[in-house]
């Protein structure tokens, strides 16, 4: 599984408090950083045990990159590990979020921080693309693996839904593996199904603030998929449902989920702070993440048990395939936005150059990034 000392719970929190001031591009480029930091750097995890994790993940609800630190603390370090990580990826972000609320607030306008951006994006292309290199030498076991990434990758770009992706791709990988023992094995099947079905309560919109953590830990308990997902869920309770936001409101909570670093659905702290002020951003933030962490603990310790079993293992190995597929789907779209001239198409090439040839942390890839698009952007400015 690993191939070094479990690390200390200081360690691991320093860690992923580090990745949570700097993992910006959203849960694809998250799994990327995870990789070059524990797979690649640490070698914590072997790139299929790495797999296997992602392949949980991507089987439960809730926000994969965040829930990905979570299994990542479980194996180093138990159920104690499993908190710290997933504290310490959340926090930084919720933290630069509920600042960048307050400034919303008392001023009605956001940083501008398109620069910045300019140049973490095209890092983000080179750092996606390494880790499904990497990843993809271990997921494709046969040519059939091969045809499901690219079919997947095909009709991801073609508008099919990604869920449907996801489990269909799965589900065909599991039938055709165990076609023969369809007939032959008398193993059962154990149903991993985890449902989570929280209300919130329906009763008059007012601005409560039970009210508003029992609908983030709804949304937290239901929405699958990539936190475009979450939109929706915000659109029909807190827009069209309670009429706490305004479209425009919604709209700038979600782009600051964007141009912030760590997972998106720190949305939540954004939305929580317009509507409660810090008690409701926090409330907000505890609600949309706390099921992930009763998902993951529950999930994490049969991951192992699931790639001994021969019916489960093709399971996984479907679910690991289709989501490389989805990563490689994803990359195409955020390269179409990133690489806009020369200067971003360099800043592509160069980070891949350090990260494979001189084996450079993405970390300070990224930062070097935003900082060389912020200065290019101002210096554009100021000509």
């Amino acid at each position: 599984m690993s191939t070094s000392q479990p690390p200390s719970l200081m360690e691991l929190a320093r860690i992923f408090i580090r990745l949570g001031f700097t993992a910006f591009g959203g849960p694809a480029a998250h799994i990327a950083m995870f990789h070059d930091e524990f797979v690649t750097r640490r070698q914590w995890l072997t790139d299929q045990h790495f797999l296997d994790l992602l392949g949980a993940t991507n089987l439960i609800p809730g926000p994969n990159s965040t829930e990905m630190a979570m299994h990542i603390g479980h194996v180093r370090a138990g159920l104690r590990g499993l908190i710290v990580a997933g504290l310490s990826f959340i926090i930084p972000a919720a933290s630069i979020v509920l600042l960048l609320a307050w400034v919303y607030v008392n001023y009605g306008t956001l940083p501008a921080l398109a620069g910045v951006l300019y140049g973490i994006k095209p890092v983000i292309i080179a750092v996606i693309s390494q880790a499904i290199f990497n990843l993809g030498k271990k997921a494709v076991k046969s040519w059939g693996y091969v045809v499901l990434i690219a079919a997947v990758f095909v009709l991801y770009l073609a508008g099919i839904n990604e869920l449907l992706l996801l489990f269909v791709g799965t589900l065909l990988a599991l039938v055709i593996v165990n076609a023969r023992r369809l007939i032959a094995s008398t193993s059962v099947l154990a149903p991993l199904l985890l449902l989570a079905q929280t209300s919130a309560a329906n009763t008059e919109a007012t601005r409560s603030l039970s009210e508003l953590f029992l609908t983030f830990l709804k949304i937290g308990s239901v929405v699958y998929g990539s936190g475009y997902v979450l939109l929706a869920f915000l659109q029909s309770d807190f827009v069209e449902r309670l009429h706490w936001l305004t479209e425009k409101q919604l709209i700038d909570a979600v782009a600051i989920g964007q141009f912030t670093p760590g997972p998106l659905f720190t949305t939540s702290t954004f939305v929580g702070y317009l509507i409660g002020g810090v008690p409701g951003a926090v409330l907000s933030t505890l609600g949309i993440f706390l099921p992930g962490f009763i998902f993951v603990a529950i999930v994490s310790p049969w991951v192992p048990r699931i790639r001994q079993n021969v019916w489960l293992s093709a399971l996984l190995d479907g679910v690991n395939a289709a989501a490389l597929g989805l990563m490689a789907g994803v990359t195409v779209e955020l390269a179409r936005a990133a690489l806009v001239d020369w200067v971003t198409i360099l800043l592509t090439v160069g980070a891949a150059v350090l990260l494979i040839r001189y084996k450079v942390s993405s970390t300070w890839l990224i930062v070097g990034g935003g900082l060389i698009g912020g200065l290019y952007q101002a210096l554009l400015g100021a000509g």
